[in-house]
């Protein structure tokens, strides 16, 4: 027996459910902000990118601000450079270390001159004939003398020893009139020194005699009226010279 058919029933569907008005509006507000924050996003960006391109400027203007200072800063140490060199060139340190030897030279040289002038001087110094005296008559005196006095006279007793002025050598000893006992001993320098009235003379001629070395003793011979030294000065054997002017120039005052 059949039994009646029953019609196929459809499968169902799952009913489309509609967002609900709420919903809707809440999806539109996101929608909004998303959408301002997509701006907002991009003007913010932009605003980077901006402020990126100011700074890669200011980059670039330091950059090349920073150029420029390394460039100046070759240029110092160029010149630092140049002039370090200079100093140490050889070939100036070689003329500096010449020229220095050369005036350390001419220095010493200059410097021997003088001591051997100071020494020179020295050994020429000139002393007094007499230990003990009296000055009796100067140089241009008229008197007793045929014409005036040649010399300067220092009063002594016989026997005192008489001291040569200088260094030099013996030229001329023996009796010579109105001079009586003579010894005439010649400066290096050609000066001559008369010693006059001499008792006696204890050097000969070509003898050489030092400042205050004894050549003889005083007397009275010759043309006199005492006992006493005559001495005269004869610069390179010629004429008188004043005797006291002689020795204060060689910084001795009778």
């Amino acid at each position: 027996m059949h039994g009646k058919r029953r019609a196929a029933t459809p499968p169902r569907r799952s009913p489309v459910r509609l967002p609900s008005l709420p919903l809707v509006a809440g999806v539109a507000v996101l929608a909004i902000s998303a959408g301002g924050a997509v701006t907002a996003s991009t003007a913010g960006t932009s605003a980077l990118a901006s402020a990126g391109s100011r700074v890669e400027a200011s980059g670039s203007i330091g950059s090349v601000a920073g150029q420029t200072m390394s460039r100046r800063g070759v240029i110092v140490s160029r010149d630092g450079t140049r002039q370090a060199s200079e100093e140490s060139d050889p070939e100036l340190l070689a003329l500096a270390e010449k020229q220095m030897t050369e005036r350390a030279a001419k220095l010493d040289e200059m410097r021997e001159a003088a001591e051997a002038q100071a020494a020179k001087i020295e050994e020429n110094k000139w002393v007094l004939p007499l230990n003990s005296y009296g000055i009796t008559a100067t140089f241009g005196q008229y008197g007793l003398w045929a014409s005036y006095h040649t010399g300067l006279d220092f009063n002594a007793n016989s026997g005192d020893p008489i001291l040569s002025v200088a260094n030099g050598t013996v030229t001329e000893t023996g009796y010579d009139g109105a001079y009586g006992n003579k010894t005439v001993v010649t400066l290096d320098d050609g000066t001559e020194i008369w010693y006059c009235h001499q008792t006696s003379i204890y050097v000969s001629v070509g003898d050489r005699v030092n400042g205050g070395e004894t050549i003889g003793t005083v007397g009275a011979t010759g043309n006199v009226t005492g006992s006493h030294l005559h001495l005269e000065v004869r610069p390179g054997g010629g004429g008188p010279v004043d005797p006291f002017q002689a020795f204060v120039e060689h910084g001795i005052v009778p």
